[in-house]
């Protein structure tokens, strides 16, 4: 699977699933966003990392069932695998975890951050890769999860929003 790297001014062409290219690749980068399951099996080393974003779907997989559930099985142990990599890893990290993802036009609809939300409700992938982005910009202490869809909620400042999220789950809120 080729794929395009840019950081720092530099880019980069190769092929993901080559540990050399991956090692060239992640050189002197601090910050990372994840869109996919996967991550923990193709990155390996994450020396200087300062903060990993990880989209997930694991909720979406974990309420699968039947034929759903079969067809999801690899996608939700790769979720589970990056997840606990990312936990156990001790580098500061922000998990989004979201609906499921639709190939619709973001910016159109608000959010919804409650619990549970993430296992029935669906977000554009614009919206999550618009968040993924704003994540960057708020590195916590050790680690932050979050749920997110589409939903009703307007939000004008995502520092502020990220903020508060944060410092719910800080006091064992919801």
């Amino acid at each position: 699977m080729n794929v395009f790297w840019c950081f720092h001014g530099k880019s980069l062409t190769g092929d993901a699933s080559n540990k050399a290219f991956l090692n060239k690749a992640m050189k002197g980068v601090r910050a990372i966003i994840c869109p996919n399951e996967g991550f923990s099996s193709k990155v390996g080393n994450l020396q200087g990392v300062e903060h990993v974003v990880l989209l997930s779907q694991l909720s979406v997989y974990e309420g699968a069932d039947g034929i759903q559930a079969l067809m999801t099985s690899n996608a939700r142990k790769l979720a589970e695998q990056d997840e606990s990599m990312l936990v156990a890893s001790g580098i500061p990290y922000t998990i989004i975890r979201t609906g499921s993802l639709q190939n619709t036009p973001g910016g159109a609809q608000g959010f919804s951050f409650q619990e549970g939300s993430a296992a029935k409700g669906s977000l554009s992938k614009e919206d999550a890769a618009f968040i993924c982005v704003e994540a960057l910009g708020l590195v916590p202490e050790t680690g932050f999860i979050i749920e997110v869809v589409n939903g009703e909620e307007k939000v004008s400042d995502w520092k502020q929003k990220l903020t508060e999220l944060m410092g719910k789950k800080e006091k064992g809120q919801e």
